[in-house]
């Protein structure tokens, strides 16, 4: 009952929908801060000309790409067996030992050795449930919620280049910055654009495709963002779950459960599996890959002249609208907000 639980309050983590929060308008603020002057109040630029910085935010919650849950449920399926996590671990045991009889026999008593190593689990794994439902949380957070770190440059004939350039995740309410160029990955350029002023202020950004690789954004979240701020020793999966794992009292366990092999044969075949875990959950984010996941975007915002000198100094109040494409397949794009200062 408390894996099927843990696993439910899993389901239900990933499932719900992350609220976005735009960020507050520059130069909104008055002596009286529940009466705001209105947009019209606030000094419009003559020029949008500038290099600004700019953060976007995207919500995927409704239409998340359905390959991403195949890799979710990675971290369900340690945890929703009655006999889980201890017939993980074994699997992987199982998996990372060498073909013959020995692979066999044990590959055959799966349910009872777990069974076994699970009335020991305080010895063998205690933490492990706990650490890989807040891993499975986190990763349900990033999965569905992220923003982009962008700089836009745009010329006095209003012609703009976008260029992405990192990742801006928030984890249980910490907010965590990355930039492509850290971690060996190429900036995301976006050329044609073009950015209208009107007298009123108003922003019109046409209508273009950002292209990202969805699979090397969620794997940065983990290594980079998730996995650190559950076990600062460990640098990936891997490493986490050989941490959460006494592969030593597991070798010695399965052994006397199985009468078989050896215990240094055991523990060393937990220690290679729950190593080979990470890969093949790695290879599943590269698959997801094959596809790009594309933004149509198309944009309002504000310009705002904060020092009255002519030219734009923020974008406010910025909405995206479009469609959210992944390998072929359309879907309307969930609120999407975006904000800008001059650099």
């Amino acid at each position: 009952m408390m894996t099927r639980n843990l696993s439910m309050s899993l389901l239900l983590a990933l499932g719900a929908t992350v609220a976005g929060c735009a960020a507050d308008a520059p130069g909104m603020s008055g002596d009286d801060d529940t009466n705001p002057p209105p947009p019209d109040s606030q000094p419009v630029p003559l020029t949008p000309e500038g290099r600004f910085s700019v953060q976007s935010d995207f919500d995927l919650a409704t239409n998340l790409p359905g390959t991403a849950g195949t890799v979710v449920n990675y971290f369900i399926q340690a945890t929703d067996d009655p006999d889980d996590p201890t017939r993980f671990i074994v699997e992987k045991l199982v998996a990372a030992l060498p073909n013959g009889s020995v692979k066999n026999t044990l590959n055959g008593a799966i349910p009872f050795v777990a069974g076994y190593l699970n009335d020991r689990l305080l010895q063998v794994a205690p933490d492990f449930v706990g650490k890989i439902v807040e891993v499975g949380d986190a990763f349900g957070q990033v999965a569905h919620h992220f923003g982009t770190i962008e700089v836009l440059d745009i010329q006095a004939n209003g012609a703009a280049v976008k260029t992405v350039q990192g990742l801006h995740f928030k984890v249980d309410n910490v907010d965590l910055d990355f930039n492509f160029k850290d971690y060996g990955m190429q900036d995301v350029k976006v050329e044609g654009l073009t950015v209208q002023l009107e007298p009123s202020g108003k922003l019109n950004f046409s209508q273009h495709k950002v292209g990202l690789k969805y699979g090397q954004i969620l794997k940065l979240a983990l290594d980079q963002a998730i996995i650190p701020m559950i076990d600062p020793s460990a640098q990936n999966l891997g490493d986490l779950l050989k941490n959460l794992v006494n592969c030593q009292a597991v070798g010695t366990y399965v052994y006397q459960a199985v009468g078989i092999g050896s215990a240094s044969t055991f523990e060393s075949a937990c220690n290679a599996g729950l190593a080979a875990a990470g890969p093949a959950l790695y290879n599943q984010l590269d698959n997801i890959d094959g596809s790009a996941l594309e933004f149509g975007l198309a944009g309002t915002a504000r310009g705002i002249d904060k020092n009255k000198d002519g030219k734009m100094d923020d974008i406010a109040t910025g909405t995206w609208t479009g469609e959210l494409k992944y390998a072929g397949t359309p879907a309307p794009l969930a609120a999407a907000k975006f904000f800008g200062t001059k650099m």
